[in-house]
């Protein structure tokens, strides 16, 4: 299966946060709605059990008081109806029209009724569906004498809330398709500075390291990422233009030994020479030879070590060392005509790495050696 792009990653991360946020919000304002639809109805169930307790109050029947609300409250209390109870929970009087039957008394409603504490509760009645049921105790000398409950259907109210939650499983998916899209969109123009330095990373071939990748000139990621790219490409081209260096210097370096060496064969083969000759011939062909095993290990150890790294280091001692450049000096020394001493020196130890070390020895004294004139002292 073919891994996403990072557009398309981007773009479904965008997505699920964005769900994820929609849901949580969708959730809340489904909750507070229907706090806020319930505290409505709370406050009109309150405001109507006043005004029926101040009229019972007065003396006034159950249709007295049934018929003064209506005339107060008019198309208010349309949806809204009220009984009296006994302390016992008996019904003595209900408001007909239009929802006639008993409500119910709860166990919870009953004890706080007893103990002149009034409630309020969501109940399903049979015969009505479920009701906002508001209980109050009316008390007289110190004791329950009566109880008032004032309903209100929870239909309307439910049928806001469903058609509230239908609307927001319709609009949610429509948002999140929408800003899908536009994610997508801004991913792609986010991500264009990165194709563009893209392409431009793949134009840059080994014969072409001088260039540099564009800055936009907005400090952001962007361009740190240009800046190191740049920085990499810069290391790049040194490392290169070192290899280049070294391969010429070693190709000049590697032509010399070879071409005297082949010079020397060539004489030796075009007559007969003494064996006192022949010797000559082969010290001076050893001592170019030599030569090119030092080349050679040179390039050995440039192949082999990473670039910006350091060879490992250890003690070590320069008397064996240098013993073993003189006594390989000497030899080549003779056969050029030059005379070679070496003075006494103290035995002395140095951190570093030996075979480097040797090297640079040798070097020294070969170079020595190969500049001198004939009979001069090294």
């Amino acid at each position: 299966m073919k891994p996403l792009s990072l557009r398309a990653r981007l773009t479904l991360w965008y997505a699920g946060v964005l769900v994820a946020i929609l849901a949580v919000v969708s959730a809340l304002s489904y909750s507070v709605l229907r706090w806020s639809l319930l505290q409505q109805v709370d406050a009109s169930l309150g405001a109507v059990a006043q005004i029926v307790r101040e009229t019972d109050e007065r003396g006034a029947g159950g249709s007295e008081v049934e018929r003064a609300i209506r005339e107060l409250l008019g198309p208010g209390f349309s949806d809204q109806f009220f009984q009296f109870l006994d302390p016992e929970g008996r019904s003595r009087f209900r408001s007909g029209s239009p929802h006639p039957g008993s409500l119910p008394l709860s166990l919870e409603a009953r004890l706080n009724a007893a103990h002149g504490r009034q409630t309020i509760e969501t109940l399903e009645d049979p015969a009505n569906g479920p009701l906002r049921v508001l209980t109050v105790p009316v008390q007289r000398a110190g004791r329950s004498v009566e109880i008032i409950q004032v309903a209100a259907p929870l239909a309307r109210t439910r049928s806001a809330l469903s058609r509230y939650l239908t609307t927001l499983l319709a609009l949610v998916p429509v948002a999140v398709g929408l800003a899908a899209a536009g994610g997508a969109v801004i991913a792609g123009r986010a991500l264009q500075p990165v194709r563009e330095m893209s392409r431009a990373a793949r134009q840059i071939t080994a014969e072409d390291l001088g260039r540099r990748l564009a800055r936009r000139g907005a400090d952001d990621e962007i361009d740190h990422l240009a800046d190191t790219l740049n920085a990499m490409l810069a290391g790049l081209e040194a490392a290169f233009a070192q290899s280049r260096r070294f391969s010429a210097d070693a190709a000049h370096e590697l032509r010399t030994p070879l071409t005297a060496l082949k010079g020397e064969m060539e004489v030796a083969l075009r007559a007969a020479r003494s064996p006192e000759e022949y010797r000559r011939v082969l010290a001076s062909s050893l001592e170019e030879v030599e030569h090119l095993i030092h080349l050679a290990e040179d390039l050995l150890i440039f192949s082999r070590s990473a670039p910006g790294l350091r060879a490992p280091t250890a003690p070590v001692d320069l008397e064996p060392l240098l013993l073993e450049a003189l006594e390989t000096g000497a030899r080549r020394a003779q056969s050029a005509g030059v005379t070679m001493r070496a003075d006494t020196f103290e035995p002395a130890t140095v951190l570093g790495e030996a075979g480097a070390l040797r090297r640079a020895v040798l070097n020294l004294v070969d170079n020595a050696i190969k500049y001198t004139p004939a009979g001069g002292k090294v």
